[in-house]
């Protein structure tokens, strides 16, 4: 059985970011995701209009690899350096509205569940769909590159 583990992550975003945007309904973007920024170290909004998509395929992968997790481990993840002009760049925190608003809506969809007090994990059904992800991915990589076979898990 191929796993998130098994496919390079880029690919497997995209991928994912793609099925949640098609199958899953309760993942949608709010309002004002067209005018908000990600968080204070960064200048502009996202300039791709299908950010929401792919942050939410990114946060579902990062649940997987690294669940339970918090909003706050989340936070520390996506944040980065802010340039104070003259002054030393300071590593900044992501902003935390978009990452609970994406966990509140994986977890309408079922795809995580809350664990008190540890944080978010996958739910048996988020599970699966990772791994049907993955396992797509994966033949279709082998396609174009048939030596990747021998490290297919099935």
């Amino acid at each position: 059985m191929t796993t998130p583990h098994d496919v390079p992550a880029s690919k497997f975003i995209e991928r994912l970011a793609k099925y949640l945007k098609e199958n899953i309904d309760e993942v949608q973007p709010v309002s004002w995701t067209s005018v908000a920024k990600t968080g204070m170290h960064v200048e502009k909004q996202p300039q791709n209009a299908n950010w929401w998509y792919t942050r939410s395929a990114s946060v579902l992968r990062k649940v997987y690899i690294h669940g339970p997790i918090g909003i706050e481990d989340l936070r520390s993840d996506y944040g980065g350096r802010k340039n104070r002009g003259s002054k030393p760049d300071r590593v900044k925190k992501a902003g935390g509205s978009n990452i609970r608003k994406i966990l509140h809506q994986l977890e309408a969809a079922e795809l995580i569940v809350t664990s008190r007090p540890e944080g978010r994990k996958m739910s048996p059904k988020g599970r699966k769909i990772m791994q049907d992800v993955a396992g797509d991915l994966t033949r279709e990589l082998i396609k174009t590159v048939p030596e990747l076979k021998k490290y297919q898990g099935e």
